[in-house]
């Protein structure tokens, strides 16, 4: 009896395994290229080098400053962020970062610095982090570009 279970057990595992191959074996070609990437590319870095890198680019900083609960910041990454007109301006013209207030390193101190009182609140600073503008709620693709377009104007 032991010897039929341990046979049904190594068969179950092999043919799992065998399943596991041959997903794997597809899963590359499912994987879209990164020039079909649109939206808003958000910087991958620390604060401090976001910072640095508006100062040597002479960019101004657009911060998504959010909560993981926060319904309306859920869709605007869903939505409003994956835009391709608003990638190609966003990424063009700002160091664009995204950090969850709540559980960021630097989020605490930020929301303070910038009396953040609700999500999502949106601000466009310098690379002091001195705010140029900012905007506050759930914006459409070309309500964005539009307070993006004020940024730059100041």
């Amino acid at each position: 009896m032991k010897n039929i279970l341990g046979l049904v057990l190594l068969l179950g595992i092999g043919y799992t395994a065998n399943a596991t191959e041959l997903v794997l074996a597809k899963a590359p070609s499912a994987i879209p290229a990164e020039d079909t990437k649109v939206g808003i590319d958000f910087f991958h870095g620390t604060w401090q080098e976001a910072l640095a890198v508006a100062q040597e680019e002479n960019k101004l900083i657009f911060l998504d400053a959010f909560a993981a609960w926060c319904g309306p910041c859920k869709m605007m990454a869903r939505t409003t962020f994956k835009d391709k007109e608003v990638g190609d301006f966003f990424n063009a013209n700002f160091i664009n970062v995204k950090m969850d207030m709540e559980k960021h390193a630097e989020g605490p101190r930020l929301s303070n610095d910038l009396y953040l009182t609700a999500y999502p609140t949106l601000y466009f600073l310098n690379y002091s982090e001195k705010p140029v503008h900012q905007t506050l709620g759930y914006l459409k693709s070309k309500q964005l570009i539009t307070e993006g377009k004020t940024a730059l104007a100041i």
